[in-house]
């Protein structure tokens, strides 16, 4: 990309989001620099682009017409890149993914570390955050493709389905139940249970399982309410209650039995993990072929490793 896809990279960043400040935290820029680049802009134009008079930042008739091209612009470069790849077999470049925080911390290194010894070439960008700001990137244009758990179809966004994740109850592997191959979900009442905060993609999923077998969290023994995967994992292993996580998170700690994972009587727990596009954007040949590889990958085979 050239000194002058950047800028417009900038712009239209700034046009979506309608904020200086919003657009430096997506691109990564400072507000300053951010600002700059709209001004040089400005200058080649040799007309204003934003109306910055009200509370809103927003696009002037001017600004409006150059969006329009920029698009178009950035998708053309896309297009290019993509069929000139198609031709010459030669997968380049670099990609940038977002993914909520059980697909970016256990599931997507060790993908990435295969796509990696069949593709050297093409440089992987991971950002990791929650569900709303995957979201937001994927609107900025900041990233390529998004990859998230949970419910997402309120955003406007392409979603397809990547594969299914199961969530399960783990305990320490000294707790009495560690014995058990399964239980029902209602012995939950009768031990301290760890659980995520509120707002949490796998609280949700949990919150609703719970509700379809008739416990409700008000009468549960909550010995805690932990921000993180992490911090719960290390909270059962130390005897502080049970609780529910995705496979993916507590792999490593199943195979060396720091944990047990124990089935529920009634139910299976499963989310989606879905991929996330944004409709206006063309993909390019490097992006499809990450996209290929994502769709064909062995899930099951790193997990059983």
């Amino acid at each position: 990309m050239s000194m002058e896809d950047h800028k417009l990279k900038v712009f239209c960043t700034v046009a979506e989001t309608r904020s200086f400040s919003k657009a430096s935290e997506i691109i990564h820029l400072t507000q300053p620099a951010v600002s700059l680049q709209i001004q040089a802009l400005e200058e080649i134009f040799e007309t204003k682009l934003f109306d910055r008079s009200s509370n809103t930042v927003m696009l002037t008739p001017a600004g409006e017409i150059l969006y329009k091209y920029s698009k178009e612009i950035l998708n053309l470069y896309a297009s290019a890149e993509r069929a000139i790849g198609g031709l010459t077999g030669l997968v380049k470049g670099s990609i940038t993914v977002g993914a909520s925080t059980t697909i970016g911390n256990y599931l997507l290194p060790a993908v990435i570390a295969e796509f990696r010894k069949q593709h050297p070439k093409i440089k992987i960008h991971l950002l990791v955050g929650n569900t709303k700001r995957i979201v937001e990137l994927l609107k900025g244009g900041v990233i390529d493709l998004g990859l998230v758990e949970g419910e997402t179809s309120r955003y406007k966004l392409t979603m397809e389905k990547l594969i299914a994740d199961e969530l399960t109850l783990i305990v320490s592997g000294r707790h009495s139940w560690a014995k058990f191959a399964e239980v029902s979900v209602l012995d939950l009442m009768k031990v301290p249970f760890v659980f995520r905060e509120e707002g949490s993609g796998t609280r949700q999923v949990i919150e609703s399982y719970f509700d379809k077998g008739g416990i409700s969290v008000q009468n549960m023994n909550i010995s805690s309410i932990l921000g993180s995967n992490e911090a719960i994992k290390e909270a059962v292993e130390n005897g502080i209650g049970v609780s529910i996580l995705s496979r993916w998170a507590v792999r490593k700690e199943l195979r060396y039995g720091a944990l047990k994972a124990i089935r529920f009587k009634e139910f299976e727990m499963r989310r989606d993990f879905s991929l996330l596009f944004n409709r206006n954007s063309i993909s390019t040949y490097s992006v499809d072929t990450f996209l290929s590889f994502l769709k064909n990958f062995p899930y099951n085979k790193l997990l059983e490793g």
